[in-house]
């Protein structure tokens, strides 16, 4: 599988709002931190399917929690 420059974007976007290192990303996911490391400098964007599959589900967790916080704070700001 292929991981594409937008992905690959967003998840160090995501890693640098959070302020998490990459060793620190590769211990949340369970993926060693050269892999990252290659595909963060080295352009290296054919990855496994299990490692495809832990980099999405983290994005996708991460935006999703995000969202949820924001929505909270509208909706307990309102009241």
């Amino acid at each position: 599988m292929y991981l594409t420059e937008n992905q690959v974007k967003a998840i160090k976007r995501k890693r640098g709002e959070l302020s998490i290192s990459v060793l620190a990303l590769s211990r949340e996911l369970g993926l060693s931190r050269w892999t990252l490391d290659n595909i963060f400098k080295h352009n290296h964007r054919k990855v496994t399917p299990a490692t495809y599959k832990k980099l999405s589900d983290w994005l996708i967790n991460e935006y999703a929690i995000a969202d949820i916080k924001d929505s909270t704070a509208v909706a307990t700001k309102d009241k």
